[in-house]
């Protein structure tokens, strides 16, 4: 039945969601939602692995310090489009930004493979950013409130880390788009920008099949269409998996004061003053690993071609293992998120690669390692820093109240990649111009000490979230009695 507006209604929504078997329908999300972190990977390491094709004379003749300046553009279109569109996520509706989000971003990356001049490659990634920045906010708002509690830990870091998927494929891609034995030089980077736009399309075509979030539904005075949503989702899960769906005990159910919307004001307000603490969390976590990942993901190119003079063509090839030791790391630890639990697991993978990362700079500034073995060592670090970089999502998208999701994963996202993200591939590859590795190693250093200081904050005021459904983690902001 629908509610008058800040009338107190009792719902099972929530309840019937988490109680779900694992089905198609759930598989559905997943492919629909983190397939594009599979292209987003994909298209963000062609742009590291062509970094030094553009600087090729043949190309744009772009600097190092140039290079750095576009990843600090594209991060800050990011960090624009993920507090424009995650406010309008919450406001209007998970759905309709499935669609535009990726649109923004698709159109960015095909107008980035007609990049003529500096400053049309910078607007371009540019608007690249903006839509990525969105798409961060409205899919990982709407998986945590799709995927039943106790996997919602795992999925989310399995889909954030699906990213490291596309890595892979983009440096295997550069064998033949960076090599001029195949592909004029100023020719390969741009076809691989627009491969990467074409295949998105295909993506945008797949999400037309996804419903509304019936958790977003349910709070926003939709209760009517929330219903509609979830017995049909019952119904395709039960005759997917044959299962009998049991009835939702009436303890499981929640009081909540739907309302159309909900001021800036009192979302903000939620954030930054009734949850100070989990706000102090999510800022520390999300800094910490954009700027470890930032510093070193966007100028790894540019190590190997300075520090060891590998080929521009090869150092697609590097990434190649860098990307593999990501996506094993969430694959492999996720599952530990749900059943060691939250805290343990995301100091642990904090921990462990702040202590790696500052050994692995250490012999990379003392000259004991090869190109070769640096990747082997960044693999390896990588490898627990994938799992932290996707546990940092997790944690801002699943500890704040409901109808502040999608604008909590932006704010931090944004606060945390502009405190962390914007300037370090700058700050970097002015380091590696000076032709110093002592000094490109202070720069590892300070990463690995943010990271040590994620470890311990987890430690002390981390949430014990694990396996609980996400009304328990944190009363929505229409649930009887909320402030």
């Amino acid at each position: 039945m629908a509610g008058e507006s800040g009338k107190t209604v009792q719902t099972d929504i929530p309840a019937r969601m988490d109680r779900l078997p694992w089905s198609r329908f759930h598989l559905t999300i997943i492919v629909a939602l983190g397939v594009t972190w599979i292209l987003d990977g994909l298209e963000v390491t062609l742009k590291g692995a062509v970094s030094s094709v553009l600087q090729e004379p043949e190309s744009l003749g772009f600097t190092s310090s140039q290079i750095g300046m576009i990843a600090s553009f594209y991060i800050t279109g990011a960090v624009l489009g993920a507090l424009l569109f995650g406010y309008l996520t919450d406001r209007f509706g998970r759905r309709m930004f499935f669609f535009i989000t990726l649109a923004v971003y698709l159109v960015g990356a095909l107008l980035t493979a007609f990049s003529w001049n500096l400053w049309s490659f910078v607007a371009f990634r540019f608007i690249t950013g903006l839509g990525i920045g969105g798409e961060y906010a409205a899919i990982n708002s709407t998986i945590d409130e799709m995927i039943p509690a106790r996997v919602r830990g795992q999925v989310a870091l399995g889909v954030n880390g699906s990213y490291w998927l596309g890595a892979a494929l983009g440096a295997l891609s550069t064998i033949v788009l960076l090599n001029p034995d195949y592909l004029p030089i100023d020719i390969g980077w741009r076809l691989g920008f627009g491969i990467g736009a074409v295949l998105g399309g295909i993506i945008l075509y797949m999400r037309r099949h996804l419903p509304e979030s019936p958790r977003w539904l349910a709070t926003h005075d939709r209760l009517d269409e929330a219903e509609e949503v979830v017995s049909d989702i019952e119904k395709r899960t039960s005759e997917q998996t044959g299962e009998e769906l049991s009835e939702v005990p009436d303890d499981d159910k929640i009081k909540i004061r739907p309302q159309k919307s909900f001021s800036l004001m009192k979302i903000v307000k939620a954030m930054f003053s009734t949850h100070r603490k989990r706000a102090l969390l999510g800022l520390i976590l999300m800094s910490s690993q954009a700027f470890l990942y930032n510093a070193i993901f966007f100028t790894y190119a540019l190590v190997l071609s300075n520090f060891f003079d590998v080929p521009s063509k090869n150092t697609g090839l590097y990434l190649v293992p860098f990307a593999i030791g990501n996506f094993l790391g969430v694959i492999v630890l996720g599952r530990l998120f749900d059943k060691i639990g939250r805290r343990v697991m995301i100091s642990l993978s904090y921990g462990l690669s702040a202590a790696l990362l500052m050994a692995t700079g250490y012999m990379f500034a003392q000259g004991y390692l090869t190109a070769i073995t640096l990747t082997a060592l960044w693999s390896v670090i990588f490898f627990f820093a994938s799992a932290a970089a996707s546990s940092a999502y997790l944690t801002v998208s699943e500890v704040f109240p409901l109808e502040t999701r999608a604008l909590a994963i932006a704010i931090f996202y944004s606060i945390g990649t502009a405190a962390g993200g914007i300037v370090s591939p700058w700050v970097f590859g002015a380091l590696i111009d000076t032709g110093s590795a002592w000094n490109v190693f202070y720069g590892y250093l300070f990463a690995g000490a943010l990271m040590t200081v994620a470890a311990v904050t987890e430690a002390v005021i981390g949430i014990d979230a694990e396996q609980e459904s996400l009304e328990n983690v944190t009363d929505p902001l229409s649930a009887e009695g909320a402030e």
